[in-house]
């Protein structure tokens, strides 16, 4: 079996091609991928090469571990069954390339337990259900509090503060320092932080990535308040001690989704409580793939870009 797939070579060195895929076994499902996303976390730590070491990582590597397609095989006794539309977080099925993600790709091998059943009018935007994922973690489960504070408005932001008000909680405020994507938002505010005088939040939660901020978090939480890191972080992270002591600060890192996260967001979606709406910016065919992944990794104004796999062989 052979797939069209985006291929790594090395950092910044992105092109379409096509690579051998291995055989369905038992338990395993085929998927047609028919939208992937092109994440600018993680994903582009890896095309640019600034990704510290991290488990199952080399090149050749095909990225995306934000897919929905549709399922075209199954093996016997499968819950799934031809036509179900699906989301996928990536795969490893490549014959010629680490698969560390390898979600961005026509065709798809994985074990049907990883795999999600969506509504078929999900669309593109089924792609971003990992994404939402990963926000519900963050704020869901023994011991964690929903954000009054987020920082930055990209799609993760968006989906804290959604979600945050989806619970029925208090809106949050959100931070952002592009004007630009100071738009958006619904039941919630977002604005520039240097207009922000306050210096009691409970719960700030940095979905920027950006370690510079973090100074500044401290001195606006409230005693004991705790700073949530829901990014993903390539330099050491260093504070000043006396300020966080004097505030008795607390610091989470938010780790990667879990099924029950992808479970009960999609439930959130299809319920209608949790919109995906308005986070796609972007879309390109994936015969254009390097031009697309520039364009996400360095376009401010793009928020999310899509694959469109439709027409790939």
């Amino acid at each position: 079996m052979q797939t069209t797939a985006v291929i790594l070579k090395g950092p910044r060195d992105l092109c379409l091609d096509t690579l051998d895929i291995t055989a369905p076994m038992a338990g395993d499902l085929v998927v047609r991928v028919d939208h992937s996303g092109i994440s600018t976390g993680t994903e582009k730590l890896f095309w640019s090469g600034e990704m510290p070491p991290f488990p199952g990582m080399g090149y050749p590597l095909v990225p995306g571990y934000e897919a929905a397609g549709e399922v075209v095989e199954t093996s016997a006794g499968s819950q799934f069954k031809v036509g179900d539309r699906v989301f996928v977080p990536g795969a490893n099925c490549y014959e010629e390339a680490f698969g560390l993600f390898g979600g961005a790709a026509r065709l798809l091998v994985t074990a049907e337990d990883r795999v999600t059943k969506i509504d078929a009018g999900f669309g593109a935007e089924g792609a971003l259900l990992a994404l939402a994922a990963t926000a519900r973690h963050a704020m869901a489960g023994q011991g964690k509090a929903v954000p009054d504070l987020i920082v930055g408005h990209g799609v993760l932001g968006h989906l804290l503060a959604r979600l945050t008000v989806a619970a029925g909680a208090p809106a949050p405020t959100v931070w952002e320092i592009d004007p630009a994507r100071r738009i958006g938002a619904v039941g919630y505010d977002v604005i520039d932080p240097e207009t922000d005088d306050r210096c009691d939040y409970a719960s700030a939660y940095d979905a920027s990535g950006s370690t510079a901020v973090l100074p500044q978090l401290i001195g606006r939480i409230a005693k004991g308040g705790e700073i949530v890191l829901a990014g993903f972080y390539t330099d050491p992270i260093s504070f000043a001690f006396p300020p966080a002591f004097m505030k008795e600060a607390r610091f989470r890192i938010a780790a990667e989704w879990t099924k029950d996260d992808l479970t009960v967001t999609r439930a959130l979606v299809e319920s209608g409580s949790l919109s995906l709406g308005g986070l796609i910016t972007h879309t390109s065919n994936a015969a254009d793939a390097r031009g697309a992944y520039d364009t996400a990794f360095s376009d401010p104004a793009c928020l999310k870009m899509m694959l469109n796999w439709k027409d790939a062989s």
